[in-house]
């Protein structure tokens, strides 16, 4: 039996030829119709260009376990979590390796209504299965056809914004060369068809594995110039950038200043509480203070959950919360089926705009003002748990207040850090804030402090 490394904590990854190649993806697809038995599924892929060679290998597989399919075509993931949900299918996989470097691919695995399948549920079995081959001969094998969601996907998207109180906006749009364009195109024309004032400039929209502008992924900060530029050139009220399957999108503000994701959080929170008090928003543990604010402010009901989307999405669907949102970019929300997207964020954030008439940068430096945060920073350590306790009984002394939901959080009532072991690398992430209400103390101080503690 030949082990199978790609299979990761919440999806499938791997090196190309070696962890993953067209046999696997066969074998994947196989070991996923025979346990869950669909009669139908939507499959997508992204722009890598051995991105369309391995769905076709996956629909093989998924039609000799008995699966129908319907082939999306070159899609983001949120399409076909979309498909999953919004079509008569019992499933869907899109074949993505998002921001990873140019010789990985991966698939990311959904039920009926765009469930997660990760490790604990029900990734390890199919990882069992196609490890094993032990595959059962079906009477009748399932057929493939071409299915268009684009024209669907886009109107379930204009239901997040009242066309009509859009105020006039200038937007760059930075699909990366990655699988965001053809959607970035379709509300562009819906725009121009409904008559909303919102001119886009449009960057590196078309599709391409080659990726001549680097691999989507503006969480880097050497991938960021490209969007910030564009803002300035244009005198632009805000930037859009995306990752390769654009389920993450950033933010920049009319100066061209990337948003650290933990504000966006906020921001995305406002606008739904301004729908509609009242409301539970998810968040995840690392940065907290200015989420906590602004839930309170706009009077809805903050739940915590540890980070990761099979956890948001769970504690979302126990809530029946309207919107989750992690600092590292990922927003979900409720009528997506509780999955994340990297289109509804900017198109909820237009709105608030319009509404508050301020601009973006107005609009978050006051939050940032209030709580400033170190953004995530990585370390690699020998032994993760060893250094978490290292932190742990070095300030302990101090008496702050102690959470375990995800890693340890320490809270000193003026500033507080949230330390714990990535899910799917060898790193100590660590994220520290403070209030500037209670607090002198610059942040690099705070920085410094722990940075010395984990690498002394």
């Amino acid at each position: 039996m030949n082990k199978l490394t790609c299979f990761k904590a919440y999806d499938i990854r791997g090196k190309l030829g070696t962890e993953l190649n067209e046999d696997i993806a066969y074998k994947i697809g196989r070991a996923y119709g025979q346990i869950y038995q669909p009669k139908k599924i939507v499959v997508g892929c992204d722009v890598r260009l051995t991105s369309e060679a391995l769905k076709q290998a996956t629909i093989r597989g998924l039609n000799d376990a008995g699966v129908n399919v319907l082939d999306l075509g070159l899609t983001g993931t949120e399409e076909v979590y979309f498909g999953a949900f919004h079509l008569d299918v019992q499933g869907g996989i899109e074949i993505t390796a998002s921001h990873n470097p140019m010789d990985y691919n991966g698939l990311k695995l959904v039920r009926e209504n765009a469930r997660p399948i990760g490790a604990d549920s029900g990734l390890k079995e199919i990882q069992t299965l196609a490890e094993s081959e032990q595959f059962i001969e079906v009477n009748q094998k399932g057929s493939t056809e071409k299915y268009n969601i684009l024209p669907e996907f886009i109107q379930h998207l204009m239901g997040y914004i009242n066309p009509s109180s859009i105020r006039p906006l200038k937007l760059v749009m930075n699909a990366g060369n990655g699988a965001a364009g053809h959607v970035v195109d379709a509300i562009e024309a819906q725009f121009k068809q409904l008559n909303i004032p919102v001119k886009f400039i449009k960057i590196h929209n078309d599709a391409d594995g080659t990726f001549p502008n680097g691999i989507p992924n503006p969480i880097l900060i050497e991938n960021r110039a490209s969007t910030s530029n564009a803002v300035l050139e244009h005198q632009a009220d805000m930037g859009i950038a995306w990752d390769g399957d654009f389920d993450r999108c950033f933010l920049f503000d009319e100066k061209g200043q990337f948003i650290e994701g933990y504000y966006i959080v906020g921001l995305l929170a406002q606008a739904f509480l301004l729908k509609q008090a009242g409301e539970k928003i998810v968040h995840d543990p690392r940065l907290v203070w200015n989420t906590l604010d602004i839930i309170e402010k706009y009077q809805g009901i903050a739940v915590q959950s540890q980070s990761g989307h099979s956890f948001i999405k769970d504690k979302m669907r126990e809530q029946n919360a309207v919107y989750g949102g992690e600092m590292s970019a990922h927003h979900y929300f409720r009528d997506f089926a509780y999955c994340d997207s990297g289109m509804i964020p900017w198109l909820l954030a237009i709105a608030v705009l319009s509404e508050t008439k301020q601009s973006l940068s107005s609009l978050v430096e006051g939050m940032i003002a209030k709580f400033p945060c170190s953004g995530e920073i990585n370390f690699k350590v020998e032994d993760t748990q060893k250094t978490i306790q290292k932190i742990f009984d070095n300030y302990v002394d101090q008496q702050p207040t102690i959470d375990r939901t995800d890693g340890v959080s320490l809270d000193f009532g003026a500033w507080r850090l949230n330390i714990r072991a990535s899910n799917t690398e060898p790193l100590l992430r660590l994220n520290i804030e403070s209030r500037t209400d209670k607090n002198p103390k610059p942040m690099q101080d705070y920085v410094n402090e722990l940075t010395q503690l984990i690498q002394g």
